[in-house]
């Protein structure tokens, strides 16, 4: 009995340390930049194991995968956990919370954020970089120079966002865009497994050319249109946070509308072979 209760002394002990270090350390407002970039890198291995465990238990596709396409699947694991992770961040605080509201704040909108927000996009951050550095290390296996860009743009202004506190809600809308990783990775998934000609492949061809539309061109539009409504505001950032907030929009815009012209073609091109069968 006496140790029984020693031990439960013991856990609660171990508790209230942890919630202390969490509390004053983990989630205080100067550590949070810095401890959220860690732990979404750290998460990232997490997953990745994870992925790999799980698949290389239940999944027979796994198997008889070479070495290079099962760390693919483990990365696109990654990108897909993560996807769903800042993508629901994103349309909380774009849509649903008070935090970027007019309504609700007299403050400036590009200068607000949150214990919250910091938050999510540290542990963003925190994938690109992990990310990147698995492209790295596979190139070009894991993907091309467009990928570099894509990340490297991200990252930076993610990470902008991040430490100066500047165009929070921005950042939140273009990373609404995250939002159509899963539908990519998935395709990706249906191919590897040779299930190219199910009609799960075609559903998701063309749930990918929605999903773009609405959340890499349309969203894109109503961020530029939502910028030109408190350009007085904009104006108020520093300079490289100015530069950010249009740059880094349009460089991706423009890469997301070069992509959008093949997912069209390969959408027309499934759908054809479709109707022949």
């Amino acid at each position: 009995m006496s140790t029984s209760l020693q031990t439960i002394g013991a856990i609660k002990s171990y508790h209230h340390q942890a919630q202390h270090l969490v509390k004053n350390y983990l989630l205080a407002d100067p550590f949070i930049p810095y401890t959220s970039v860690l732990t979404g890198i750290f998460l990232c291995k997490v997953v990745y194991d994870l992925c790999h465990f799980i698949s290389n238990s239940h999944s027979k596709t796994y198997i008889i995968l070479t070495k290079i396409q099962r760390i693919e699947w483990n990365n696109r694991g990654i990108s897909t956990v993560h996807a769903i992770f800042i993508s629901a961040m994103s349309l909380y605080f774009v849509f649903w919370s008070d935090l970027f509201s007019d309504r609700w704040h007299n403050d400036l909108v590009v200068f607000r954020s949150s214990r919250l927000s910091s938050l999510g996009l540290g542990l963003s951050i925190g994938y690109f970089i992990a990310d990147l550095g698995m492209i790295f290390w596979k190139y070009p296996s894991l993907g091309g120079l467009e990928y570099i860009v894509h990340h490297s743009l991200s990252g930076v202004a993610v990470a902008y966002s991040l430490f100066s506190g500047e165009g929070q809600l921005y950042t939140y809308m273009v990373l609404i865009s995250e939002i159509t990783t899963p539908e990519i990775n998935l395709r990706w998934y249906l191919d590897t497994a040779g299930m190219k000609k199910s009609l799960a492949y075609v559903v998701n061809g063309v749930f990918i050319f929605l999903v773009w539309l609405v959340a890499r061109i349309l969203l894109f539009i109503y961020m530029f249109y939502h910028v030109y409504l408190h350009y007085n505001q904009v104006m108020r950032m520093h300079i490289f946070g100015y530069a950010l907030v249009f740059g880094v929009p349009a460089a991706l815009g423009v890469m997301n509308l070069i992509w959008f012209g093949k997912i069209v073609r390969g959408v027309k091109k499934t759908l054809a072979k479709r109707c022949e069968w």
